[in-house]
């Protein structure tokens, strides 16, 4: 049999879970409730007290019933800023292509790519703007510029003055998305054997492009919401003769914190003390929960030696390959270097991005998107305590759409990652962050993909490994 306030409370459950409600919303009134679904008092106020009781709602003095902040899902922990690593070559990349081959499988659920899934893209704008752009241009006979079409030049000089930054678009060099970037900012500032200071965990696209340019990483631990950390940094430029500093700053990947315009300030003197470059990665910048857009190390000092890096993979489509490069001191260098490399960037893709920007359809979509983002990221949490051990820690993202977990440590991340590809889930191991592959008791999932049954389900199944192999430590322990 089944009671009233029961079927009230598992449907007010189900809306919670999915997202329609966030962490802090206030809930109808009880009296408006009850109106609102022909039920009586006494029965909507049952339901309410049992989803308080299940840790669901809580309550506010002379306020209502409010969706319960996620407090029990419990942050991940502080890195040792005290130990210090030693400069090395970046190991275990091979990892990175077979997740990326196993994810190119349409069978797998990939819990682990940073690759929006496509209900979060703006595909029938930039489409458009792609079509619009293959009728309108002439340029098919003849290559472009290597710094890139002025079109979109222009546009990105105006959104970089979001960030602080006043760049002019003689400034700015078109990329092959933000990888090219990179790359080229790496190749600007250093020579094989040279010594590149990273955030550690990082993104794993850097430590790629440091392999493959024959560098050493060193490694500087990195606060899971303030980011690096400034004293490690002081004593590894002190000890070793690093010759540029990689930082994601904004919404950084895997970690998902916001650097404050006071560590930045504070980062950017002690690099400039010691003339180091700072190859600033930006990808995920537009992509904040709330508030105005964070500042770029650029927007705070024009005279600082800053390669800033971007592109827009993480927010109209990945396959555009569109991405850009700017610095106050380098810009020569660059553009150089792009045009012994690959000449220009397509002009096709190039105006097409000018025009969807030039139309204010993304900054639309951006505003939509972010709350999207939010409520998947709810959502995830919901499912990270119904289906996940108590143990497990996890990170505090302040916008993007990746999460950091840290498992009990006798967990180890590349063979979860193994039995969860058997299972056609992937994910992202902790070492492959990592250029010595430090943290194997840690992985990076998305909650970009859409929300369907087929992710609640690899999520109840990626929750029901660590489970088993928690519960298979703590027998042979027992």
């Amino acid at each position: 049999m089944s009671f009233l306030y029961q079927e009230l409370a598992d449907e007010l459950k189900a809306e919670i879970v999915n997202g329609h409600y966030l962490s802090g919303d206030r809930l109808p009134g009880i009296r408006r409730m009850s109106i609102h679904r022909n039920l009586s008092i006494a029965t909507v106020l049952a339901a309410y007290r049992q989803l308080q009781d299940h840790g669901y709602l809580e309550t506010r003095p002379k306020s209502g019933f409010f969706i319960r902040a996620r407090a029990d899902i419990k942050t991940i922990k502080q890195s040792d800023s005290n130990k210090q690593a030693q400069p090395c070559a970046v190991e275990g990349q091979e990892m990175v292509m077979a997740m990326a081959k196993a994810a190119s499988d349409p069978r797998v659920i990939k819990l682990g790519s940073a690759i929006p899934a496509s209900a979060f893209l703006p595909l029938r704008g930039i489409e458009k703007s792609l079509a619009k752009a293959i009728r309108t241009q002439r340029r098919l006979a003849s290559y472009e510029m290597p710094a890139g079409a002025p079109e979109l030049r222009q546009q990105l000089a105006r959104r970089m003055a979001e960030t602080g930054a006043m760049v002019t678009p003689d400034n700015i060099l078109i990329t092959n998305g933000c990888q090219e970037a990179l790359t080229l900012a790496l190749r600007a500032t250093t020579k094989p054997g040279d010594i590149v200071a990273i955030e550690s965990p990082t993104f794993y696209g850097v430590l790629q492009v440091i392999e493959s340019l024959g560098l050493k990483a060193l490694e500087i631990p990195t606060h899971p919401t303030e980011g690096i950390a400034a004293d490690a940094l002081q004593v590894a430029l002190e000890n070793w003769p690093v010759k540029a500093c990689v930082i994601v700053p904004n919404f950084s990947n895997p970690l998902g914190y916001v650097m404050s315009d006071y560590r930045k300030k504070a980062i950017l003197k002690l690099l400039k003390s010691k003339q180091v470059p700072l190859i600033e990665d930006d990808s995920f910048g537009d992509l904040g929960f709330n508030g105005p857009r964070p500042s770029s190390f650029l927007g705070l000092d024009d005279t600082a030696d800053v390669l800033y890096c971007s592109g827009f993979a993480k927010t109209i489509a990945p396959d555009l390959r569109v991405g850009w490069l700017t610095s106050n001191h380098r810009q020569s260098k660059l553009e150089f270097l792009k045009f012994t490399t690959n000449l220009a960037c397509p002009s096709v893709t190039q105006l097409a991005v000018a025009y969807f920007l030039e139309s204010g359809k993304y900054d639309r979509h951006l505003r939509q998107v972010k709350g999207e983002y939010e409520r998947a990221l709810n959502r995830t949490q919901q499912l990270l305590e119904e289906f996940f051990p108590d143990e497990i820690r996890v990170s505090k993202p302040q916008g993007g759409y990746v999460l950091w977990l840290e498992l009990p440590e006798h967990i180890d991340a590349v063979m979860l990652a193994g039995q969860a590809l058997d299972k056609a889930i992937s994910i992202a191991p902790g070492p492959i962050f990592s250029p010595t592959g430090k943290f194997r008791n840690c992985l990076r999932i998305s909650f970009a993909s859409a929300w369907e049954a087929e992710f609640r389900t690899a999520m109840k199944a990626l929750g029901s490994l660590i489970t088993r192999a928690n519960r298979s430590r703590s027998a042979s322990v027992a």
